[in-house]
């Protein structure tokens, strides 16, 4: 049995507002003789992100469902932030997929309406496919129904095929984010990025205790030191715009679990730090997936990967650590761990020469503070590659905020009694 996914626009018409399907629901609509029209007109339009469930009105299609587009006319949102126009795709057609799911029918196939950004079309159908259960037994497991783009136009399907890989690698980070810290170990992650990469091409060396110690990163080393698993420093390299174009660096923060060390964390949610390792799996994802799309580019990714454990051998507040570039770190606070393993992984990145370093992390619950959920905060040094990021943001939705990087904090950050 197969269900299609169509987008609906609400338009303005005087104090009312009128339905307005998109070409292929007003094809769609042709073929039920203008039933379609005349079945959602009862109830009228269908909100934005709103879904309606239409059956038999289709030969093809027992499952009709339409979801709510919003207005036609949405654009960059400057005040916002955001592409509304792409954002309104990804809502509706995330909304019908989770509600066709929730069906009770055993459904082949959904096929979807690109409505008129194939792209976002894959990537909302995508990503509200998600769900955790790996662990879960067989009959609790979500059933996904394998999705296709209605439109058979070449460009159109192309644009969906991208939409549906970068998605499927945003799903595989969340995937790391969410398993439990006894089976994603830093051991076990650098396996995951041998089995994920390699076949893409990408070049993957999982370095151990001993290279670290080599390379005196002794600020990372002292995040390890309270845990009994072994840290892990995994180097990522994806080469496809020749020798004399220099990498782009990017740096993941790999905390598999984060106690806060001696300085221990509440318990309350103290489970939710195993996605400590957020920049990590971001780091290995963009890397597998800029493979996957064949993207030219040079990029290298580095992942200093450890636990944050208490113990008898864990770093104290009031330790003096010294850095791979020779500087010593006062730690007041074991519970900032992030900033340590990070220290040794930049001064690494230079060893590259790179054109940019991009830094991720889970680094501090004081953003959330500052910036609550609705976007990410981002330091740079650089006004273009911020420019740059800025602008990327509006497309995707995930938005971004520029904290400051004045010289009156630097005495702030680096003025200590013992080191530096």
């Amino acid at each position: 049995m197969k269900a299609i996914l169509l987008g609906a626009y609400e338009e303005k018409n005087g104090e009312n507002k009128t339905l307005v399907l998109t070409d292929l629901g007003k094809k769609i609509n042709e073929q039920t003789g203008g039933k379609l029209n005349e079945q959602l007109n009862i109830a009228g339009p269908v909100k934005a992100g709103k879904t309606r469930h239409l059956f038999n009105l289709h030969k093809e299609f027992p499952i009709v469902t339409v979801s709510g587009l919003g207005s036609p006319d949405a654009a960059f949102n400057e005040s916002e932030g955001v592409n509304e126009a792409k954002e309104n795709v990804r809502a509706a057609i995330g909304a019908g997929v989770n509600a066709i799911r929730e069906l009770d029918a055993t459904i082949d196939v959904i096929e979807v309406d690109a409505c008129g950004d194939a792209q976002s079309a894959a990537e909302g159908a995508t990503l509200a496919s998600y769900s955790f259960d790996e662990l879960k037994q067989e009959a609790l497991k979500v059933k996904h129904t394998p999705l296709k783009l209605a439109q058979t136009d070449a460009k159109l399907v192309e644009e969906f095929k991208r939409g549906v890989i970068i998605a499927e690698f945003q799903n595989k980070c969340r995937n790391l984010m969410e398993q439990p810290a006894n089976i994603l170990t830093p051991t076990r992650f650098g396996e995951i990025a041998k089995e994920l990469c390699e076949p893409l091409g990408v070049k993957v060396i999982v370095h151990d205790r001993e290279w670290a110690e080599k390379m005196k990163m002794g600020s990372f080393l002292s995040v390890a030191k309270g845990s009994d698993q072994p840290p892990r420093f995994v180097e990522l390299h994806l080469q496809n715009a020749g020798d004399q174009r220099k990498p782009l660096v990017f740096v993941g923060k790999g905390i598999t679990f984060d106690s806060g060390g001696i300085s221990l964390k509440a318990g309350a949610n103290m489970d939710e730090m195993r996605a400590d390792m957020g920049g990590a799996s971001n780091v290995l994802n963009t890397i597998a997936c800029l493979a996957k799309l064949k993207a030219k580019v040079n990029v290298i990714g580095l992942i200093p990967l450890t636990e944050n454990l208490p113990s008898g051998k864990a770093s104290k507040p009031g330790d003096v650590v010294f850095a791979m570039n020779g500087k010593s770190i006062q730690i007041n606070n074991t519970d900032a761990e992030g900033r340590l393993v990070l220290a040794d992984a930049l001064c690494y990145a230079d060893t590259f020469k790179p054109e940019l370093v991009v830094d991720i992390a889970t680094l501090t619950g004081a953003i959330i503070v500052a910036l609550g959920g609705a976007c990410s905060a981002v330091f740079s040094n650089n006004n273009d590659y911020w420019n740059m990021i800025d602008s990327v943001s509006h497309q995707t939705g995930d938005r971004v905020w520029r904290m400051p990087l004045y010289k009156a904090y630097t005495k702030k950050t680096t003025d200590s009694i013992l080191a530096f």
